[in-house]
């Protein structure tokens, strides 16, 4: 697969999370944060667990202890980033948790440099401000009073640059996106489900009959698809590349909250939403015709 092709998939992905963020948002009116993501990964873990048997019989060999390791690894940022994120939405609106969960764009490269002392190309730096910015502004280019809810969206971006950088370099030492994908989907399952449990957060059949459509939404689509569709994107791209396309969730976002629920744009968002995309471009073309400058040299 080419860097392009990868990158298009990446932004599938950041579409369909889009999409689930208003169903994340929904389903809070009637079931707990522990429950609801252990009850979607649990979902997507099952969805994809047959494709996974299929990668394994293609490859004759099951993963090695080694990969399960660094699989449980992922897992447990995935875990991390999901389940921060929601308990942020209890008690955040919508614009604060989309913007400031869209701050992976900027702990992506940082992490990478820390764990890996893999340097980004130097328009990274530049390309994820730009892309920060046009994330504030298309949540209105206002963030309300901090709230705990904000703290608990500051520690999701955390994670999710966690997982992304953790999966980009994963992916580029294993042949198995599948096996990663049910490995980190059954570890945040069974690790929310378990904590739900211990804390004895109200859980009902009444509950998850109200939320069901959310459930399955993002347990098939934005969970089963999106992230098997991230970690397969990340094998043929460097994890900030991949940040600076993920992160036009935000842009989708707004897009689905328009339309499904009636949220409205605000003017200077649309100057986000070109902000976001001229990221998205310059991160794609730029390095491609600086080195072919470098080569016609």
């Amino acid at each position: 697969m080419s860097r392009i092709k990868a990158n298009l998939v990446l932004l599938l992905a950041a579409a369909i999370w889009g999409g689930g963020f208003v169903a994340q948002s929904t389903a809070m009116d009637t079931i707990g944060p522990f429950w609801f993501v252990g009850l979607r990964f649990a979902i997507a873990a099952i969805a994809v667990l047959p494709f996974a048997v299929m990668e394994q019989k293609r490859l004759g060999s099951a993963p090695n202890a080694n990969d399960l390791r660094a699989f449980l690894l992922v897992g447990l940022a995935l875990f991390g980033g999901a389940i921060t994120q929601q308990i942020g939405l209890q008690t955040t609106t919508v614009t604060n948790s989309s913007f400031l969960t869209g701050l992976y764009v900027v702990f992506v490269p940082i992490l990478s440099i820390l764990l890996f002392r893999r340097a980004p190309h130097w328009v990274i730096w530049p390309v994820a401000i730009l892309a920060l910015i046009g994330i504030f502004l298309l949540g209105g280019a206002t963030v309300e009073t901090i709230s705990t809810g904000d703290l608990w969206s500051i520690a999701c971006a955390a994670f999710w640059g966690l997982q992304i950088v953790l999966a980009g370099h994963v992916m580029s030492r294993s042949p198995r996106p599948l096996a990663l994908s049910v490995t980190q989907f059954a570890t945040c399952a069974v690790l929310s489900l378990a904590v739900g449990l211990m804390l004895a957060e109200p859980i009902s059949m009444q509950a998850i009959s109200a939320s069901l459509a959310e459930i399955l939404y993002v347990g098939l689509i934005s969970s089963g698809l999106a992230f098997v569709l991230q970690v397969i994107g990340q094998r043929y791209t460097t994890a900030p590349q991949a940040a600076i396309f993920l992160s036009s969730e935000a842009l989708f976002g707004a897009f689905f909250g328009a339309i499904l629920l009636g949220e409205t744009l605000p003017s200077i968002g649309y100057v986000g939403c070109g902000l976001i995309f001229i990221a998205m471009l310059t991160v794609e073309i730029l390095p491609e015709l600086l080195s072919r400058r470098r080569q016609h040299a």
